[in-house]
């Protein structure tokens, strides 16, 4: 195991974790050249449901790879590390599309479901229907934090079916045990920082959700919940095939599955990442010989940002998807 390939040191005024996700997330520059433009498309699902894709405006060649990027929790196109990649792949060329979980890109979806971080179909479908319709431009992809646990899930189930499908994946961040993660962020300051801000979000979409499907479950309970533990038992879980919070965290987790992955695989996690614990990070053993592991000692979650200029504020959050998206073409 190699930690030490992205080489990362945070500023000095940024020390820890929490500091370097927040100001990451809320001030960091994301791009360096024009903000990125975007096209949306409509997909139907099989289900009878629909997702939306955002596709990057920006020139690349016929040939030129396409580069996925499959969201964190809550996330969508517009979220810091989706832009910072948008800039990555038009300084490249290369094609990008940022595919929203159901319920994702500003609509709710229709269905009697939602998202998960285990949702490997999911990801499955929406990599064929990439494959379909751009039949001549090899596929990358990189999932953040969420989305990179179900990326890899994806891949690790697949086993050798996925090598036809996509030259290279990462995954950013990822909290590959979900259990780990899920205790982590309902302690203490994650808890009072960033399980609220989600939950901010989440709870309204399920009561959206429960005036779509009455019955769906309990709303008085649902109102009730204070943590993610909690939201998961009443909606995620029951509403995915999982029994409860307990079988959807063990169930959906990647890390178990990452030793039968079998395309080129990249795994990023730092080591002071409040949401997940260096203690649950995969070993090389975890991984097996498919998968590279980057685990610097700092970073955040989604964080990396960078100083710039002379006092060195606000920065940038650049040099992340550089690394990363450069280790992808790599792979081409």
């Amino acid at each position: 195991m190699n930690r030490d390939r992205f080489v990362y040191r945070a500023p000095w005024w940024l020390p820890g974790g929490n500091p370097q996700t927040l100001w990451a997330a809320l001030v960091s520059r994301r791009h360096f050249g024009p903000a990125p433009r975007w096209r949306r498309i409509r997909w139907s699902t099989p289900d009878g449901d629909f997702i939306d894709v955002d596709q990057a405006v920006h020139t690349s060649a016929p040939e030129a790879p396409l580069l996925i990027l499959f969201h964190g929790l809550e996330g969508s196109s517009a979220s810091q590390y989706a832009v910072a990649f948008a800039d990555f792949a038009a300084a490249h060329g290369v094609a990008y599309a940022v595919p929203h979980f159901r319920g994702c890109s500003g609509e709710i979806n229709k269905a009697p479901r939602a998202y998960h971080s285990g949702d490997f179909e999911e990801v499955d479908w929406i990599l064929r229907r990439f494959a379909e319709e751009h039949p001549g431009r090899p596929l990358i992809a990189v999932g953040v934090s969420l989305g990179g646990n179900a990326l890899m899930r994806w891949a690790g189930e697949m086993g050798l079916d996925a090598v036809p499908r996509v030259r290279a994946i990462a995954s950013v961040c990822s909290p590959l045990d979900l259990a780990a993660g899920g205790e982590a962020i309902g302690r203490g300051f994650n808890r009072l920082v960033y399980t609220r801000m989600f939950m901010r979000s989440m709870v309204p979409k399920a009561l959206s959700k429960l005036e779509q499907h009455p019955g769906l479950f309990d709303r008085k309970k649902l109102l009730a919940a204070r943590d993610l533990y909690e939201f998961d038992n009443l909606f995620t879980a029951p509403l995915h095939g999982f029994r409860d919070t307990a079988d959807y965290w063990a169930r959906a987790s990647a890390k178990p599955v990452l030793h039968r992955i079998r395309v080129p695989a990249l795994a990023l996690n730092a080591r002071n990442d409040p949401f997940v614990p260096a203690a649950s990070l995969p070993s090389s053993q975890d991984a097996g010989h498919h998968v590279m592991l980057w685990q610097p000692e700092q970073g955040g979650h989604v964080g990396f940002p960078v100083a710039q200029g002379t006092f060195g504020m606000p920065g940038h959050v650049r040099a992340m998807p550089e690394a990363v998206g450069n280790w992808l073409l790599a792979h081409l």
